[in-house]
Formats: C-alpha cells, sequence, structure tokens
C-alpha cells in the first residue's frame, strides 16, 4: 500500500503546509526586540492578513495574545463576564473546560451549563439571547461542530463568545453572530504553539470599556489599546511569527478562505466515503451536518466497550510504528477511538493514502 506523503495527522499542533521546510524561516527577526519596528510591523502583518483572509467585518479588531487559544479564550472571559447571566456549551473536552472555569473558578452567580455527550450538540434552543453565551464552534476532540449561526439571535443582548481554534481559515463563521472570536496559530494553518488571536466584534469592545471585574486580573490578561496593534502583552517568539506569516502567505495562493474551506471538506468527503463502507469505524459525530472536516473522530462500530481503549492504543501504536500516521489517538477524555485532522494544510491525496492502512491497522490490534 501506498504511504501518505506526509504522516502528520496531529490536532495540533498540525500538519505544516505542502512544501513547508526551515527556509520558510530564513528571514525570522531572531535576536530583535518584538518592541523593534520591524519586528512590530511583522506582528501586524499577522493581524492585518488574518482580518482579510477571514474576511472579518469593519470595525472589529485583532489581537495576538499569550498561551495560545487557552489564553484567547480565557481572557475574553475574564475580562467580559459578570454584568449578565452567562449560558456555557459543553459537548467535548474544551467546552467543558470553559464552563468549569466560569463555575469553579469566576464563580458566576448566574451560570447554565447546558450540556450533550460526545457526538451530539447540546439544545441550542435552550440558549437565551438575553445571556452571555461561551461556546466552541468547532469541537476539537469530538469531531463535532455547529452548522451554522441561526440558533444566535440578531436581537440578542448578551455577547457571544466563540472558541473557533479548529474551525478558524476552515469553516464559515457568521461573524455578524458573533462578539468574540479566539483561535490559534497551530491548528488551520499549521503555525507553531504558543500565540493566540483574540478577535472582538464593536459590542465586546463596549463591554470591555464599560467592565469592571469584580475577581484579580492577572497581567498577561489586562488588555490594552496597543494589543490591537500589534504591542504584545508577552514576548512573541519571532521565529513563530515569521512561521505564521509563511501559513497565511500560502493560505492567500490557494485562494484564501474559501479555497482553504474546499481543502478541508475534500478531506472530510474523503473520510466519509470511506467510513460509509466501513465494517468496523464510524464518525463519533452522530448527525452527518455536524461533522467536523478538521478533527475527524472515528470511534468502533462493534466492540465490546471493555476492549475498545485498548484496541484504539494498539491501532495508534502501529500506525506511528508504519509511519503512516503520528498522534492519530484520540483525545484522552473522549470516547476510545482515531482522531485524524483533515485541515487545509493536509492533502486530500494523503488522507485517501492512509484509509487503508487503519483498515490494517483494525485487523492487526483487534485480531480480525
Amino acid at each position: 500500500m501506498q504511504k501518505p506523503a506526509n504522516p502528520c495527522f496531529s490536532s495540533g499542533p498540525c500538519a505544516k503546509r505542502p512544501g513547508w521546510s526551515l527556509a520558510a524561516l530564513e528571514g525570522a527577526l531572531t535576536g530583535r526586540s518584538h518592541r523593534a519596528a520591524p519586528s512590530r510591523e511583522r506582528l501586524r502583518e499577522v493581524i492585518e492578513l488574518s482580518r482579510r483572509i477571514l474576511e472579518m467585518p469593519e470595525g472589529w479588531v485583532l489581537g495576538i495574545v499569550p498561551a495560545s487559544d487557552t489564553g484567547a479564550v480565557e481572557m475574553a472571559m475574564w475580562n467580559l463576564l459578570g454584568p449578565r447571566g452567562v449560558d456555557v456549551l459543553s459537548w467535548e473536552s474544551f467546552s467543558a473546560e470553559w464552563a468549569r472555569d466560569a463555575q469553579r473558578e469566576l464563580r458566576l452567580a448566574d451560570l447554565r451549563i447546558i450540556e450533550a455527550p460526545y457526538g451530539q450538540l447540546p439544545d441550542l434552543s435552550r440558549v437565551d439571547p438575553a445571556r452571555d453565551c461561551v461556546f466552541v464552534w468547532n469541537g476539537t476532540t469530538s469531531g463535532v461542530r455547529l452548522p451554522n449561526g441561526d440558533w444566535i439571535s440578531d436581537a440578542r443582548e448578551g455577547l457571544t463568545i466563540c472558541d473557533a481554534t479548529s474551525a478558524a481559515f476552515a469553516m464559515e463563521l457568521p461573524w455578524h453572530k458573533l462578539d468574540v472570536v479566539t483561535w490559534s496559530w497551530q491548528k488551520v494553518l499549521g503555525g507553531e504553539a504558543a500565540h493566540g488571536m483574540l478577535a472582538l466584534s464593536p459590542r465586546a469592545q463596549a463591554r470591555l470599556v464599560a467592565q469592571k471585574p469584580s475577581w484579580p486580573m492577572p497581567k498577561i490578561f489586562r488588555l490594552n489599546e496597543g494589543v490591537w496593534k500589534g504591542d504584545t502583552i508577552n514576548t512573541p517568539s519571532m521565529l513563530c511569527v515569521e512561521d505564521a506569516l509563511d501559513g497565511l502567505r500560502w493560505a492567500e495562493s490557494v485562494g484564501g478562505l474559501r479555497g482553504l474551506i474546499a481543502r478541508s471538506e475534500a478531506n472530510l468527503a474523503a473520510v466519509a466515503e470511506w467510513e460509509a463502507q466501513s465494517p468496523w469505524a464510524r464518525f463519533l459525530a452522530e448527525i452527518p451536518e455536524t461533522r467536523s472536516c478538521t478533527s475527524v473522530c472515528l470511534r468502533f462500530r462493534a466492540l465490546e466497550e471493555g476492549k475498545q481503549a485498548a484496541t484504539a492504543k494498539r491501532m495508534a501504536v502501529w500506525l506511528e510504528e508504519q509511519g503512516v500516521a503520528l498522534d492519530a489517538a484520540s483525545y484522552r477524555d473522549a470516547p476510545p477511538g482515531l482522531r485524524i485532522w483533515c485541515g487545509a494544510t493536509v492533502e486530500t491525496s494523503d488522507v485517501r493514502a492512509l484509509l487503508p492502512w487503519l483498515d490494517e491497522a483494525w485487523r492487526v490490534a483487534s485480531g480480525a
């Protein structure tokens, strides 16, 4: 069987763009202060290219923040929540983390956690437009995504805070329905870890000015006007900045947002065609319209529960030993199975090459 040309199917950090090499970093401003004029220009370029490719509306602001998407989401929650009741949608690991932080760390008095098990979405009709709402657009650990933003009221009074880390650059985001959007460099464009992006609508900006949180605010959470101009709160890696720019320029070269979405959807379609005929694998996402085109999660069709975890582990280890799929195990909190990253930097030819190897991994691990 032919092996994938690139065996990197990790869901974060993700595969580098096709053709990437260390030569992409040769222009990095290593040894320079991130406050120096040339460095600040590179940081501003990351912001402006991101805005342009994502087709972000006028009036929004965008900044580079510490601690990847996690830092961006927590920064939004710590700065913006409090004045209204809060609904948190929880249906996989990271959305559950935001729910726990709202409950245990911020200790919000008026908090509703609207939950669903892995593979499903919560009851979106329960979301109250008078309340703030925190949610992920794409469940990175469940492979379940929101099919649209129709459930969000255009007349909402609360803010919508959207963790879009494995959706941005691969899925259509309805910006008019959102007030805060976060992501990291390490997902769809294959950038390096530790840097997050935080975007605020005019409504969120107004809340930021008016809101005076009652809880202590760590220094790395304190937003100021300079953040939206490339003046980062802490020291970014200029190597990572150069790599992010390389990914953004590549994104433009493949057709911008439309091209990136098409690449990811083609990868999902390849897996779906195979899954429909598979005797052992099925999508963790139960409804086709909610299946992620980036973090594609697979579970077993018919295998007794007590054997699933060990079988999945053996499959992931075997795939890595064969050099065909690295880091393909499901997330530790998710149901046992495999998780195949299918974002825009992954070639559909590599996805198609991988699929027969998944069948062979099942045969080896299960004794079928």
